[in-house]
């Protein structure tokens, strides 16, 4: 399936979707936070899209957003996707899990918890990764600043 046709397809159903012309091989979807699971689950389930593996979630701050980028793959279709989702946020950055969808998402989301401070409800056990229990503030985004380790010019 093209890029065209997944986004024919997808574009009918009831998610307020937006898609982007950016420069990739891959078709860029937005999709509103307060749907990302229900649309999550479709996209994995839905016979004609079949989007069954996960092969990365990362977490972006985009300066007035925080958000999430998904890139997924149909093993089966053999087509691939970005969903991206953002909020305004910054005090309190928060999406539902894609855990109980695609497991593997566990630890890229504890990845991006710990680095951005985006929150994932629903999670089984979200919780630092990588950085102490006591660290303050998220090393990823663009406002963080640790004076006793970053050279500032």
């Amino acid at each position: 399936m093209t890029n065209l046709e997944l986004q024919e397809l997808i574009g009918n159903w009831e998610f307020n979707l937006e898609f982007s012309e950016e420069e990739s091989q891959f078709l860029n979807i937005h999709v509103p936070a307060e749907h990302l699971h229900n649309f999550m689950f479709r996209f994995k389930s839905d016979p004609e899209t079949q989007f069954d593996y996960l092969f990365c979630l990362s977490g972006v701050d985009w300066g007035e957003k925080l958000g999430v980028v998904y890139h997924l793959e149909s093993t089966t279709k053999r087509h691939m996707a970005v969903v991206k989702v953002a909020t305004e946020d910054r005090e309190n950055p928060t999406f539902e899990t894609v855990y109980d969808i695609w497991a593997t998402s566990e630890f890229h989301e504890r990845e991006v918890f710990d680095f951005f401070g985006i929150t994932f409800s629903n999670h089984p056990n979200l919780k630092r990764l990588f950085l102490t229990e006591d660290w303050i503030g998220y090393p990823l985004r663009k406002d963080y600043e640790d004076e006793t380790n970053m050279i500032l010019y």
